[in-house]
């Protein structure tokens, strides 16, 4: 049978979904800019508190943990780890709005990290997010950290985050993220801190004395006590050389704060719902 209908009728098919594919083009423009001037009403925790619970979600002494972990990850390595639990996103200003896309505004509203360290662009910020009524989570990365760590914010969302949360334990499941994301921040291929001048030269004598005193010992025969006394002294050698090749470094770490900085999400990380 010779369909006469279906060649008047494809022209008008075509043009009418072109038309609804340019509306749903206009449409998505128009919440992209009306998302771009949203303002979440929302105010950032101290610089150096890095916890903010509005939900209660966190236990003090998982808060107090975490705040541990972050406060030396934003001194050595200039990357602030910030954890944001709310009741919902409706809550402040944004009904109905995806996590990734309030997480991405809240993280440039409050600019979450230095977007320069001197000359050297940086922007190496965290953000953990979690909305409990919403039953979703998002890790936000600055765009320092461009895509390459989306994987393993996945891993660590869906593993150590998520996991906690569908059994009901929400404050084990943030400090376990945290934690997580503190280890990924300290595996970047950053260079090493400079040690001092003295270590080497020292630890070469330190080796030296260790093997001459070993051979010494065992071609003299030396009774128990006198291995136990050499044992005691290099590990207090050793001891005292670790903290003084850690601490030199330390001094020279980033005193600055968590927010303010001009930081700006890069899109990076990954989301989860329980």
């Amino acid at each position: 049978m010779i369909d006469f209908v279906s060649p008047i009728l494809k022209p008008k098919r075509t043009a009418l979904l072109l038309t609804v594919l340019m509306l749903a083009g206009f449409a998505s423009v128009v919440t992209a800019q009306e998302n771009a001037g949203l303002i979440i009403k929302l105010d950032p925790p101290g610089q150096r508190d890095f916890v903010l619970d509005k939900a209660d979600m966190i236990t003090p002494e998982d808060e107090a943990k975490i705040k541990e972990l972050a406060d030396k990850l934003l001194t050595d390595k200039a990357a602030p780890l910030v954890v944001v639990t709310i009741n919902s996103m409706a809550e402040y200003g944004a009904p109905g709005l995806r996590i990734e896309t309030f997480a991405r505004l809240l993280f440039d509203q409050w600019q979450i990290g230095p977007e320069k360290i001197g000359e050297t662009s940086w922007n190496k910020g965290i953000l953990l997010l979690v909305s409990e009524s919403d039953r979703k989570a998002r890790i936000e990365l600055g765009a320092g950290w461009g895509r390459e760590k989306d994987d393993l914010c996945q891993k660590i969302m869906d593993e150590q985050i998520v996991s906690r949360f569908k059994q009901g334990q929400f404050s084990e499941g943030i400090l376990a993220g945290v934690e997580s994301l503190e280890k990924m921040a300290r595996d970047l291929k950053l260079p090493a801190a400079p040690k001092p001048a003295w270590f080497y030269p020292v630890l070469i004598g330190v080796i030296g004395l260790g093997i001459f005193t070993i051979f010494s010992l065992i071609r003299k025969g030396a009774s128990g006590w006198a291995w136990l006394f050499w044992g005691a002294v290099f590990a207090i050698i050793g001891t005292v050389l670790y903290h003084m090749a850690t601490n030199s470094g330390g001094s020279s770490g980033y005193s600055g704060g968590s927010f303010g900085g001009g930081g700006f999400s890069g899109g990076g990380g990954a989301s989860g719902s329980w």
